[in-house]
């Protein structure tokens, strides 16, 4: 099990997460700024100077969720993780990675007042400053040094959590005005974080004290299981039916999944012993709450090339007709998978579909619009 500890920068995250391990029995503290810490080291600039903060890299909320399994399968017990997540798809995208695993994941949100919040940020900034000017006066060639000497575990201890990629462990400073520039993300992100997670005002409470309400609520079923779901990931290739479904403007019905980044199609695998197209009207009828009432047509097949740690396969996409108003009013998501629908135009889809799907809708488009079957190699016509 991994409980994980959000809320925002100075909400007393790392410090109530080293309380806990105290109280849960065979625990361990896990902090993925320890692997933020190493990409910064071990990535070319390039790829850094791309992203404004470390958990904008794939790579990064890719090897928490390894990393996070590949210590509980060593260790066993619970991970306490503490960890601010402000964006909700990388939330969906690492939970759901970890349901894959069968690992699940109780979240605890830690929301003190807001004026408590910036209070401790001006007294942490009032700490570090003497910090700063120090590190001014040394050079920024001595701090280069200090800090390789300190290594990845200086940037854990930081409690800067999933920081700006740019902002160096020698800028105090730097990391005081980025939790300021975080309040509002936070702000904003507060209605989807309360939903699914177990909120402490800790804003009376020291760590310790908030430590045992927090262990008291996991003890009680208080701080629930998140509801995010995932088919196990999967070890060969797939068979992936999708249906496209149409409104009376012709735009297309997409769904936001709650446990991968981007928009979909509604579908999903082929079951074995299952023709495609039933397999896309199935998946219709358990991500809409709507039956199709024949079967649908086929438009392309797209091979998808092996992607590590994907593996590919055969992708379909059916043209499931139109949806006139009274069949969009019986929609019905079921929210552990899917957050919500709506019918966008072909350059709204370039926007929310990653680049892979929305090549395969864009010839999808194309093969319904001339009444011909495309067949696609990652995306691309042939033959």
């Amino acid at each position: 099990m991994i409980v994980w500890i959000n809320g925002a920068f100075g909400a007393g995250k790392t410090t109530t997460a080293g309380e806990l391990v105290d109280l849960i029995p065979n625990s361990t503290l896990y902090d993925p700024e320890l692997i933020a810490a190493e990409l910064r080291l071990l990535l070319p600039p390039k790829a850094l100077d791309e992203v404004g903060d470390v958990q904008d890299l794939p790579i990064w909320r890719r090897l928490v969720v390894d990393t996070a399994a590949a210590m509980l399968a060593q260790l066993g017990g619970v991970l306490v993780v503490p960890m601010t997540l402000l964006r909700q798809e990388y939330r969906d995208e690492i939970f759901g990675g970890l349901a894959a695993r069968r690992i699940p994941v109780r979240q605890v949100l830690l929301r003190p007042d807001e004026t408590i919040l910036r209070a401790r940020m001006a007294a942490r900034e009032e700490r570090e400053r003497p910090l700063s000017r120090a590190n001014g006066a040394n050079g920024a060639n001595g701090a280069a040094v200090a800090s390789g000497a300190n290594g990845a575990g200086a940037a854990g201890a930081s409690g800067v959590a999933g920081g700006a990629v740019g902002r160096t462990m020698e800028d105090p400073g730097g990391r005081g005005r980025w939790a300021y520039d975080h309040i509002e993300p936070y702000r904003a992100a507060l209605e989807w974080l309360v939903a699914d997670a177990f909120v402490v005002d800790n804003g009376p409470l020291d760590p310790r004290r908030t430590a045992h309400l927090i262990a008291e609520a996991l003890r009680t079923g208080k701080a629930p299981v998140c509801e995010i779901v995932q088919t196990p990931e999967p070890t060969t290739e797939t068979l992936a039916a999708g249906v496209l479904l149409f409104d009376d403007q012709d735009r297309v019905l997409l769904v936001d999944p709650t446990y991968k980044p981007g928009w979909e199609f509604p579908g999903g695998v082929v079951e074995p012993g299952e023709a495609p197209a039933r397999a896309g009207m199935r998946e219709v009828t358990e991500e809409l709450g709507i039956t199709l009432d024949r079967v649908p047509g086929l438009l392309v097949v797209d091979w998808e090339p092996p992607r590590p740690p994907g593996y590919g396969g055969l992708r379909l996409l059916f043209d499931g007709g139109r949806l006139d108003s009274a069949d969009a009013a019986r929609i019905r998501l079921p929210g552990q998978e899917l957050r919500c629908w709506r019918f966008v135009a072909e350059r709204e889809a370039a926007q929310l579909l990653p680049p892979n799907r929305y090549e395969r809708l864009r010839w999808a488009l194309r093969a319904r619009e001339r009444g011909v079957v495309l067949n696609l190699e990652a995306g691309v016509p042939v033959g």
